[in-house]
């Protein structure tokens, strides 16, 4: 029997990725999983008729929304508004972020009518603005970025009235993916950086800061003035007001308009732990220092994700009369 010590496989976990400790970087202090979280974190569940029939139309189109992949405790106010945000390219990532909550593996099934069934939905819920992400498919040859194209087209023929915002991966840094989406002229181009730069090691492994911001840099040369480009970050995993602003400084050198900023909330004992929760007040002064540096808009708060209030983003043809649009 050999004497060697046993190995241990911790390179798939989201709170130690690659067995690193994530003390080293996040520091020993942080929030108990189970704890009590601030006020501000208090809002109505969705619910009612028109929520459960948008709930059931989405399922019998099999598809996905982050809205309620993410339990996004937004997703009510959204859908009124006129919003939803649609996951494509399955539910299967082959990343492993250590903040985020969709499952990760390999990918089996690339449904290549689902542009169409994406399309019909956002015809369907009557929508004004739809944002289309996707996970991270890294074993497709051009990284998803053929669907992309697929939906935008779908949703101009099917929706014509809808605006499209992309929430793309960053295709690896390759050039050619990234050309075939903006080619379509989404009207916003969206790609999260999701946190400052020296968190990358523990949140983004498999990602790097200087590719995502190439990724928002070519995004707004190729696209010029008729795409809008934004990212988003996140708060609550150690980061300063400092590194925040100077990150914000970094995407406005690269032409990005618009910004999110959200706090981190762990969806399970098995992601990264919370450092600490922001105030609101806190938000307001990284809201100030965005628009001091330029951004042209910019949502700021403890329970803002990238899709918060997409609509106001760019200018809408017809008011935010919601998903009932298409009820009658």
């Amino acid at each position: 029997m050999s004497d060697s010590p046993l190995r241990i496989h911790q390179t798939r976990s989201r709170a130690n990725p690659g067995g690193m400790d994530v003390a080293k970087v996040l520091g020993d202090t942080t929030e108990p999983f189970r704890g009590r979280k601030p006020p501000w974190f208090k809002v109505p569940l969705p619910g009612g008729p028109k929520y459960r029939e948008l709930t059931e139309m989405i399922r019998s189109e099999d598809l996905h929304t982050v809205c309620q992949e993410a339990a996004c405790p937004n997703m009510g106010e959204c859908w009124e508004r006129g919003t939803a945000t649609f996951m494509i390219l399955g539910d299967t990532c082959t990343r492993r972020c250590g903040f985020c909550n969709v499952k990760t593996g390999k990918p089996t099934w690339n449904d290549p009518l689902e542009p169409a069934r994406v399309a019909r939905s956002v015809a369907r819920m009557g929508l004004r603005h739809a944002v289309i992400t996707s996970v991270d498919r890294d074993d497709l040859p051009d990284y998803g970025a053929s669907a992309f194209v697929g939906v935008i087209r779908q949703i101009r023929r099917q929706a014509p009235g809808c605006k499209v915002e992309v929430l793309t991966p960053d295709f690896r840094g390759e050039m050619m993916p990234l050309a075939k989406v903006i080619a379509e002229r989404p009207d916003v181009f969206n790609h999260n950086v999701e946190v400052a730069p020296r968190l990358y090691p523990v949140a983004r492994r498999g990602s790097t800061w200087e590719r995502s911001l190439r990724v928002l840099q070519n995004a707004k040369e190729m696209g010029g003035d008729e795409v809008v480009t934004k990212s988003g970050l996140m708060v609550g995993l150690g980061e300063t007001l400092e590194e925040m602003v100077d990150a914000f400084g970094r995407l406005r050198e690269k032409g990005v308009q618009v910004l999110t900023v959200g706090q981190y909330l762990r969806p399970t004992e098995r992601h990264l732990p919370v450092v600490r929760y922001w105030h609101p007040d806190e938000f307001k002064a990284l809201e100030t220092a965005a628009y001091d540096l330029g951004f042209e808009h910019i949502a700021a708060g403890p329970l803002v994700r990238s899709s918060y209030h997409a609509d106001e983003h760019v200018k809408q043809s017809r008011p935010g009369v919601g998903p009932v649009a298409a009820a009658g």
